[in-house]
């Protein structure tokens, strides 16, 4: 495949200076770069300015699904390799990108994750391997709790080569967006059955076994211990995200039971009449 012009790289942004040149360093090889941003006011414009490959669009931002909808819009290529701003393609990925030969019914790629910590990749982590790689009319995203998911119409496979996701944001950036992200994703458990849950989400849902479970799975399991200071940072990052969950869905489990109440009273006192 002639990568050049046949995929255009996606990237969104807002006030990521600290990652977005890293990102498009590794992406000199496209004709066309999209970067969509929804108001940075931290250099991230500038940065991606300096790069004569880069087009960048602005958008307002309201969701994540309505956003990397938009991007996909403008693009012209048949291929979208669909980026945030904080990854980072490897010599392999790029190399087995030149390599590609598609068959027609191939919707998209899934791409495996090394997740960094101040630039040193993990052994292991959560982090899920991304359908990134996709035609633009074979894949639409739809909404799935506090980010988006691919939906592609064909058949799928996986790419050996990797992502790296090295976010060099301050931990309050970082901290900034678990809040917002526990809040989508306490939305997205308590308003689905069971039956409509993975195992991972059923564990999360009961608020508690997730924080007692996320960080010896992340320094045994995924073997973080090996990864010294760095994989303890890592597993404090996911027992933080998990424990604000927690907290998020015993609030909303706390307003449903008030929302309850005051049905079951209103209900009591329409009977009385």
């Amino acid at each position: 495949m002639d990568v050049s012009n046949n995929i255009t790289p996606l990237v969104l942004t807002f006030n990521e200076a600290p990652n977005i040149g890293r990102c498009l360093e590794r992406l000199r090889w496209a004709d066309r770069v999209i970067v969509l941003d929804s108001g940075s006011t931290d250099g991230t414009i500038e940065i991606a300015g300096g790069f004569p490959n880069v087009a960048v669009h602005h958008r307002p931002f309201d969701d994540h699904t309505t956003q990397w909808n938009h991007g996909v819009g403008l693009v012209n290529s048949e291929w979208v390799l669909s980026l945030d701003a904080d990854y980072i393609l490897t010599d392999t990925l790029t190399a087995e990108l030149r390599s590609l030969e598609p068959s027609n019914d191939l919707a998209a790629y899934f791409i495996r994750f090394r997740y960094c910590i101040f630039g040193r990749p993990l052994r292991g982590s959560l982090y899920p391997p991304r359908a990134a790689l996709f035609r633009k009319d074979r894949a639409h995203y739809i909404d799935d709790g506090h980010t988006q998911l691919l939906q592609p119409s064909g058949r799928t496979a996986f790419l050996e080569g990797m992502l790296w996701h090295d976010d060099r944001k301050p931990v309050e950036a970082w901290i900034s967006s678990q809040v917002r992200y526990a809040r989508l994703e306490a939305k997205k458990l308590t308003s689905r059955t069971r039956s409509e849950l993975s195992r991972n989400d059923r564990v999360r849902l009961t608020g508690f076994l997730g924080p007692i479970l996320v960080a010896p799975y992340c320094l045994f399991w995924k073997r973080g211990i090996l990864g010294g200071w760095r994989g303890l940072y890592y597993a404090f990052q996911r027992l933080i995200a998990e424990l604000l969950l927690a907290l998020f869905l015993i609030e909303a489990r706390h307003e449903a039971r008030l929302i309850s109440r005051k049905d079951a009273k209103t209900q009591r006192s329409i009977l009385n009449l």
